[in-house]
C-alpha cells in the first residue's frame, strides 16, 4: 500500500508541477513578474525532483548481486538527497538571487492580471496535489502527526511530495501577495521580496530533507515500536531464554536487517537449536514484515557465566 501510494503521490505532483512550470513560463515572458520566474523555476526544479524519484524507485528494484549482496534499496535515499539538493541550488538560490535583482533594480509589472490569473490557477493544481500526497499518507501515517511522519518516515518519496507540495504551495500564497501588493501600491519592489520570500522558504525546506536523506544514507535503525516488536517476538519464542543484543538497519525503505545475539536452552543439540532460530525468525517476520534478512546468532551470557 504504502509503496503503490507514495508512486501515486510522485506521479500526480509530476503531472500538476509540469503543466503549472509551463503556464508559469509562459505568464513571465508576458509579464516579466520576477515572482512568476522564480516560481517557474521552481515548479520545473520539482517536476526533475520528481522525476528523479522515479528513477530511484526503479533503481531500486534492481535484484541484490556479488557488488551489492543486500540489494539496491537505498538508492531511494541517493535520488531523494539529490532532490534537497536540487531544490536548495536551482529552486532556493535562483529565488533569492532573483528576488535581490528585483529589489536593488526595480521595473514595473506588465499585464499583472495575468500574472494572478496563472497563480490562481496553479494554486488550484497545487492544491489537488497536495490533497493526494495527504491522503496517501494518511493511510500510512496512523496517529502520528503529518510532522512527525516526515521526520520518521522510511519511506522517502512521500515525506518529499509533502514538503515539497506544501512549499510550492506556500510559495504560490507569496507570489501572489507580492504581485498584488507591487500592483496595489505601486511599488515593484514588492515583487522582489515575495521572490526572495520564497526562494528562503525552499532553501529551509531543502535543508530538512537533506537532513533527513542523510540520516538514511548513512544507516538507521527500525523504528522504536518496530524495534520493541522485535524484541517481543523474541523474548516469546520457544527455547529463547534471553536476548543478549539486537542491532536493526534499513537497507532499503521497505527492507530492515535484524541481527541478534540469543542465548538459548544450553543443553539443546544442535538440530534442536537450529529449529529454535527458525521459529524466532518466523516469529519475527509475522511481527515485523519489512524484516527481510535477519542473522540469529545463538551464545551464552557472559556475565551470568562468570559467576558460575
Amino acid at each position: 500500500m504504502s509503496s503503490e501510494g507514495s508512486a501515486r503521490a510522485i506521479i500526480a505532483a509530476l503531472l500538476a508541477n509540469l503543466g503549472i512550470a509551463v503556464t508559469k513560463f509562459v505568464a513571465f515572458l508576458i509579464t516579466k513578474s520576477s515572482s512568476m520566474l522564480a516560481e517557474s523555476i521552481h515548479s520545473l526544479a520539482d517536476t526533475g525532483n520528481q522525476g528523479l524519484l522515479l528513477i530511484g524507485r526503479k533503481g531500486a528494484k534492481k535484484p541484490a548481486d556479488e557488488t551489492h549482496p543486500f540489494g539496491y534499496g537505498r538508492v531511494r535515499y541517493v535520488y531523494a538527497f539529490l532532490v534537497a539538493v536540487v531544490l536548495f541550488t536551482v529552486g532556493g538560490l535562483f529565488a533569492i538571487y532573483e528576488g535581490y535583482e528585483k529589489i536593488r533594480h526595480p521595473h514595473e509589472l506588465e499585464s499583472a492580471a495575468i500574472a494572478i490569473g496563472v497563480l490562481l490557477v496553479a494554486i488550484v493544481f497545487e492544491s489537488m496535489s497536495l490533497r493526494t500526497a495527504i491522503k496517501e499518507t494518511s493511510e500510512i501515517k496512523g496517529d502520528q502527526s503529518y510532522w512527525s511522519f516526515i521526520k520518521t518516515s522510511r519511506i522517502p518519496e512521500l515525506p518529499v511530495v509533502l514538503l515539497e507540495d506544501t512549499a510550492a504551495l506556500t510559495g504560490l500564497v507569496l507570489a501572489l501577495a507580492g504581485v498584488g501588493l507591487a500592483l496595489g501600491l505601486d511599488e515593484p519592489r514588492f515583487d522582489g521580496v515575495g521572490t526572495l520570500l520564497i526562494g528562503v522558504l525552499l532553501v529551509v525546506v531543502a535543508v530538512i530533507l537533506g537532513v533527513q536523506m542523510k540520516g538514511m544514507l548513512v544507516g538507521e535503525s527500525a523504528l522504536p515500536h518496530e524495534v520493541e516488536s522485535i524484541r517481543r517476538a523474541l523474548a516469546e519464542s520457544d527455547g529463547v531464554s534471553r536476548i543478549i543484543h539486537l542491532r536493526t538497519l534499513h537497507l532499503g525503505p521497505e527492507e530492515l536487517m535484524v541481527a541478534a545475539k540469543i542465548e538459548t536452552d544450553r543443553e539443546a543439540a544442535l538440530p534442536r537449536v537450529a529449529s529454535i532460530i527458525d521459529g524466532a525468525e518466523e516469529r519475527i517476520r509475522a511481527a515485523v514484515p519489512t524484516a527481510r534478512i535477519i542473522f540469529l546468532e545463538p551464545d551464552l551470557h557472559r556475565e551470568e557465566l562468570a559467576q558460575q
